[in-house]
């Protein structure tokens, strides 16, 4: 079953961020995974969710979601990250 990673990012360092991203696809790809959104115009239309920047990433499975995401491969990038946003991660399963 597929799981799917959804960040809401506030990006405080557009530069370190820029370099993030440019490096993470490929590690996200060799756990097969896949962008569905990554940033774009987005639209509230209930509720008050202050969003900023959405993304959400496609895996096999959450097995492989979390696979990936405690993996030696994403760990340098996950501290290049965490200085330059602030983000709320959500990991869920598909249907």
């Amino acid at each position: 079953m597929s799981a799917y990673l959804i960040a809401d990012t506030h990006i405080t360092d557009p530069q370190t961020y820029d370099e993030y991203k440019r490096q993470v696809a490929p590690v996200i790809a060799k756990f097969g995974g896949r962008f569905l959104v990554r940033g774009g115009h987005h639209e509230v239309l209930e509720g008050n969710l202050p969003v900023q920047r959405l993304v959400v990433i496609e895996f096999p499975s959450m097995e492989v979601l979390k696979s990936w995401y405690h993996s030696p491969e994403y760990a340098p990038l996950l501290a290049m990250r965490q200085p330059a946003a602030t983000d709320h991660l959500i990991a869920v399963e598909g249907c």
